[in-house]
């Protein structure tokens, strides 16, 4: 079973036993997170969240907290003699996923619809 959910305004594909990197999470090394913006479980049945899957959760346990690669941003107008340097470090935090929760809730029944913005005169 797989799941997809939201950290950070980015999407992940996860399955239990997977490591990824994330934007930084507040947490030390060992704790646990979970994560409840799951937005599809994949697998034998698939459940489709709109925009969320209620009740489903992916959890997680931080194995680092550390900055990524280096990027150098260098700035440079020609003929001006401007030039900067500057680096930068993301940070991020690594997580080992160790569970994907899937609750099987009974969709509520609402009753026969009366009404339906089509047709408004269906009773």
């Amino acid at each position: 079973m797989y799941a997809v959910f939201k950290t950070g305004g980015k999407q992940y594909r996860v399955e239990k036993g997977d490591q990824l990197r994330v934007e930084k999470l507040a947490g030390n090394i060992g704790d646990s997170v979970s994560f409840d913006q799951v937005l599809f479980i994949g697998g034998e049945a698939f459940k489709l969240g709109r925009p969320l899957v209620d009740g489903a959760k992916v959890e997680a346990k931080i194995l680092a907290q550390d900055l990524g690669p280096k990027l150098v941003v260098f700035k440079f107008r020609r003929r001006k003699n401007y030039r900067r340097r500057q680096g930068h470090r993301q940070p991020f935090t690594a997580l080992e996923i160790t569970n994907v929760v899937r609750v099987t809730a009974r969709i509520k029944d609402h009753g026969s619809q009366k009404r339906c913005r089509r047709n408004p005169q269906r009773a």
